[in-house]
């Protein structure tokens, strides 16, 4: 069984690590078309943006290993029926649980390594993707602390805790310095809109400024705020919860348990995170049932398209399952785990169903 062991991991290995090279491809080359619209903005040249293309491939790791392995499999034991190394198994006394569980060793491998591209590479390689953009385009530099995220626009310093896609900031600070780094006001406002050509419009502004050495309190109803930030800028800067680490997750949670503010999107991420690597050991399982097809009884090819749309399938179903979970505030776990669970008696089914045959 050793024997047969390491045979099926090399096998599954070589196959899936050439599913993984021409999804990456095909996700770098989607990743490559969307960038070039920010071609020469700034000082974001082509080689920034060959850079930036890098950066994305650990994170793109991390989300397609899942189907990499799945694929990866069903071509591999798709080739070991082609060449009745599978019957050959089955008549020499292998079971399909002794299979599924050599299959199982092959993917915790798979399952850490995932772990290490999304607890690691992938989060780290990502935000420096975010910030060397940010800083090619507009010169911007900043970084996402559980306070906000901080950004520095020449010689201001501004923090930003919330802002949504429709370019609306909430509970902002602004420090502004002067030339030899002294503070020389404090602006917070409650809200800020933006109007175009770098304006915004803050509303409920209290501003402290600091002459001679003292200080004179202003308060407006709305003040045109000028800055090199755009809502463009601020998409991009903001770490969606799926790309963060769980350790930052965990941290971030607690943060607005404290503060009393909504964390579900961010407790469905972390739920989602924890248990993702397992994902890779499910849709192996699911390469398990369609080994069981002879190639001269036909079908196959119909039979790999299935399990191909199979693996896509649960990409977007896991999408679909935060989004809903989010709106119809499930449990955390319920929202992260119920693709794995589906697919997982989807796997027990049909391997089931083709043992009875």
């Amino acid at each position: 069984m050793k024997t047969l062991r390491w045979y099926l991991a090399k096998e599954i290995f070589w196959t899936t690590a050439l599913v993984m090279a021409a999804l990456l491809l095909l996700f770098s080359f989607f990743d490559l078309v969307d960038q070039i619209k920010d071609l020469g903005r700034g000082s974001f040249q082509f080689q920034q943006l060959l850079l930036q293309v890098l950066l994305q491939m650990p994170m793109h790791i991390y989300e397609l290993f899942p189907i990499g392995a799945m694929i990866g499999t069903l071509f591999a034991m798709a080739q070991w029926v082609a060449q009745s190394e599978y019957t050959v198994m089955r008549t020499s006394g292998v079971s399909v649980t002794r299979l599924v569980w050599a299959l199982s060793s092959v993917g915790v491998v798979f399952a850490v390594m995932t772990f290490i591209f999304g607890e690691y590479l992938g989060p780290i390689a990502d935000q420096t993707a975010q910030q060397l953009k940010s800083r090619a385009i507009s010169g911007i530099v900043a970084q996402e602390f559980r306070s906000g995220l901080w950004i520095k626009d020449g010689a201001s310093f501004i923090n930003v805790r919330q802002a949504s896609s429709e370019g609306v900031l909430s509970d902002i600070r602004i420090y502004e310095f002067d030339q030899e780094a002294k503070l020389k006001t404090t602006s917070v406002a409650e809200t800020a809109n933006y109007q175009g050509s770098h304006d915004w419009i803050l509303h409920e502004v209290k501003q402290t400024q600091f002459i001679d050495g003292q200080a004179k309190n202003q308060i407006w109803k709305t003040k045109t705020w000028h800055s090199s930030l755009e809502p463009s800028f601020l998409s991009v800067l903001f770490v969606p919860p799926d790309k963060m680490s769980m350790t930052n997750l965990y941290a971030y949670v607690g943060h607005l348990h404290d503060n009393r503010q909504k964390s579900l999107r961010y407790e469905i991420a972390l739920w989602s995170k924890a248990t993702y690597p397992l994902a890779v050991l499910v849709m192996m399982l699911l390469a398990v049932p369609f080994a069981n097809f002879q190639i001269r009884q036909g079908g196959v090819g119909a039979k790999l398209f299935t399990g191909i749309m199979l693996g896509l399938a649960f990409y977007f179903l896991r999408s679909l399952s935060a989004y809903i979970g989010l709106l119809d505030e499930w449990y955390p776990f319920v929202s992260a785990l119920l693709p794995m669970l589906s697919f997982l008696a989807l796997g027990l089914i049909l391997t089931w169903w083709q043992e009875r045959r």
